[in-house]
Parts: structure tokens; sequence; C-alpha cells
């Protein structure tokens, strides 16, 4: 049976041509619009902290412009192209969270996700207590520790030289275990032979140290790296003022022999992490 036709119309062709290119016209004046809004915003966000220098400056004459009710019943419309703009990419940078929390892999700028991300690596903190003995099983040292303090040229202090073969903890600073570097100096040789740390520049990554405290516990640390400076050109910010984490930092001498006050021109600095900690 044949369909009735009567009362449809197809429609004619340069008539859908026209409708299509009517929107298409009208698709790209919102998006200049949108484009010019989003420049507006720009300039106005880049010169909102520009203040005039002289109260008795006369104000700027008023630019020009569109009536401001009109941006009023534009923006009442929804909630804008730069919030928008925003929103997406909060989306993103938590999709993008997720996809690092998924497959281990990281996909975020570090400038973007910084506070946004765990730890690398959990580890303990210990309360304060003073350290008693070092072991270093690597290496065949086990020595006691004392304290230091400040030289009276202003450094930090080491054992006497009778006391060669012991260890000193800069009591200024944090014990081991605690939030930030803990010190612990001691010399490399003095003119009857090798001292405490005389082998201490052979230590690699993933060595661990051992320090006894006082109140019965055991700070066991990492070894990071070991490197050898210039004694005039130590990095303080890096030996001394990083609290990201507990740390410690075993320090001697090292490097060629000069004499005088200096004797050898080096120190030689292990950079250790706390890893754990047991009684």
């Amino acid at each position: 049976m044949a369909r009735s036709t009567a009362g449809r119309r197809r429609p004619d062709r340069n008539t859908f041509r026209t409708a299509t290119r009517s929107a298409l016209r009208a698709s790209g004046r919102l998006t200049v619009r949108a484009s010019r809004r989003l420049g507006r915003v720009a300039r106005h966000a880049l010169s909102a902290g520009v203040a005039t220098a002289d109260p008795g400056t006369a104000p700027l004459p008023a630019r020009p412009g569109r009536p401001r009710t009109r941006h009023r019943l534009a923006a009442a419309g929804g909630p804008g192209l730069p919030v928008m703009l925003v929103a997406a990419l909060m989306v993103l940078i938590v999709a993008m969270l997720g996809v690092e929390r998924v497959t281990g892999l990281s996909v975020l700028p570090d400038q973007l996700s910084a506070g946004l991300r765990p730890p690398p690596k959990k580890f303990p903190v210990l309360p304060a207590s003073p350290p008693a003995e070092l072991s270093i099983r690597t290496i065949d040292l086990r020595a006691p520790v004392h304290h230091v303090g400040i030289a009276a040229d202003g450094s930090i202090g080491v054992p006497d030289v009778s006391q060669a073969h012991e260890a000193g903890w800069y009591d200024q600073g944090p014990t081991p275990g605690q939030y930030g570097p803990a010190v612990i100096v001691g010399h490399v040789d003095t003119t009857s032979g090798p001292a405490v740390f005389h082998n201490l520049k052979e230590l690699r990554a993933g060595d661990q140290v051992e320090v006894t405290r006082e109140d019965g516990t055991v700070a066991v640390f990492e070894v990071n790296s070991v490197q050898r400076f210039d004694k005039n050109e130590l990095p303080v910010d890096d030996v001394f003022r990083d609290f990201s984490r507990p740390n410690l930092r075993l320090i001697t001498c090292g490097g060629r022999w000069v004499g005088g006050a200096t004797g050898y021109a080096d120190n030689v600095v292990v950079f250790a992490s706390l890893v754990k900690a047991h009684r």
C-alpha cells in the first residue's frame, strides 16, 4: 500500500544550505564575543594590582564602551567562559591525579601538583633523645658519641684529638630521628694514624647507618649520597637547613692536606635519611 505524501513537502536544498550558513555565522559571532570577553577579563586581572602612587593625581577618564547592564545581562545567562575554563582545568588536574594513582606514573608538572601528591615515602619521626653510639657495618665502624657545641671561631666543634676514635653530635641541632638534620662530626686521622671517620668516604647510597639513642631506640638511616666540598664552599642550606624529614649528616675532613688551621682542604659529607627505628 502506497504511503500518502500529501501535506508533506521535501525541504528545498537551497533553504537548508542558507539555514546552515546562518547557524555557523551565529556560532562564529558567539565565539568571537566570548574570546573578546576573556581578553577583557585577562587585561583587567593583569592591571588590577597597579595603583596610582600619587593620591592627588586626577582619575583617568572613563573608557567608552558598551553599557554595563548588557554585561550583567549576559553574565546572568551562565557562569561565563573564564569560570568554565577554570572548572575544566580543575577537572583535568583531578583526572590526571587519578591516573598517577592507578599507574604510578608522574604526569603532572611539579608546579601544579605541589601539595597535592602524598609524600614519596613514609618515614618515622622520633622524639628528642641525644645519640649515644654510632654503628656502620659497611665500614666496620662502632663508636661512642658525645656532645660538641660551637667552637671559638664560630664553627661546629670537633672531639678533642685525645678522643679521635669517638664521634661528636652537634648539640645545637636536632637529635637523630627528629625533623631536620642531625649532625655528627669526627676526625679522619691524626698524627698517630686513622681516626673514627677514616673510611667514611667509602660509603655508598643504600648503606645503612645506625644511631643508638639515650632512650634506647635505634634510629636507622639510609645513605643518600656521599659528597666532598671545599671548606669555603660548603652548601650550608643542603647540609644544615633541610627540615623536610628526619636526616643525618656525617662530616669529616678530606681532599688534599694544606696544613695550618685548615688542615685538609675539603669536607666529606654523608647525606642520609631516617627509614626506620627499633629497640
